[in-house]
């Protein structure tokens, strides 16, 4: 086993989930995917893949018991974060994963692509000139905006029972006296980081579309 595969491995019991062998290595295809990537597109600040297990995929997967519904919404994916590691993860729900950054959504293609990932849609636009048919169950951002401009920004997006995840960093409270939609702080604890993780969930902020 080698320290990417420990990491994970290791990390995904102290979050207390439970995914399939192949899930796990697809996770690992991914980050070896962004290492080769990173060089040419500057898909992130973390160089090596050692890192992104604990910054990129566990990060990402640590919000997973949180997710609401089925048809799910990655606001300013990058380079696919946190909607592939969840993606991968949960495969009977449907992800759309939405950035302006046309270098960025070329990776994210090509690594549905070659993770041969069948619930995952790319959406090359602006979020707010993007305006689905359909309503969101759930929308996720990370480190995308305040918590304010968020709600601004996504909720023509969101269904009428749906809700918004933004995983922020420490201080969320500042953000959180800002908005009058209903919040709830979520601590987030990622094995193997050390800085301050939460989720912050925000619920009717639907408007007419």
């Amino acid at each position: 086993m080698d320290a990417c595969e420990h990491e994970l491995h290791h990390g995904l019991q102290a979050l207390g989930l439970t995914v399939e062998p192949a899930a796990s290595t697809a996770l690992l295809a991914f980050i070896a995917l962004m290492e080769k990537w990173n060089k040419a597109y500057n898909l992130t600040a973390i160089r090596h893949k050692e890192a992104m297990v604990g910054l990129h995929l566990l990060d990402s997967l640590a919000i997973m018991p949180h997710l609401h519904g089925t048809r799910i919404i990655d606001i300013g994916t990058g380079a696919g974060l946190p909607g592939i590691p969840l993606a991968i993860c949960c495969p009977e729900k449907s992800f759309t994963l939405l950035d302006s950054n046309a270098k960025k959504t070329r990776f994210v293609q090509q690594a549905i692509l070659e993770l041969k990932l069948k619930n995952v849609t790319v959406c090359h636009q602006r979020v707010e000139d993007y305006h689905p048919e359909q309503g969101f169950d759930s929308i996720l951002t990370r480190a995308f905006a305040s918590l304010p401009d968020i709600i601004a920004l996504t909720a023509h997006l969101v269904a009428a029972d749906g809700v918004l995840l933004a995983m922020k960093g420490q201080a969320a409270e500042a953000e959180m006296a800002q908005v009058t939609a209903p919040t709830t702080l979520i601590p987030i604890t990622v094995p193997g980081i050390a800085a301050e993780r939460c989720l912050v969930r925000v619920t009717t902020l639907d408007q007419p579309r």
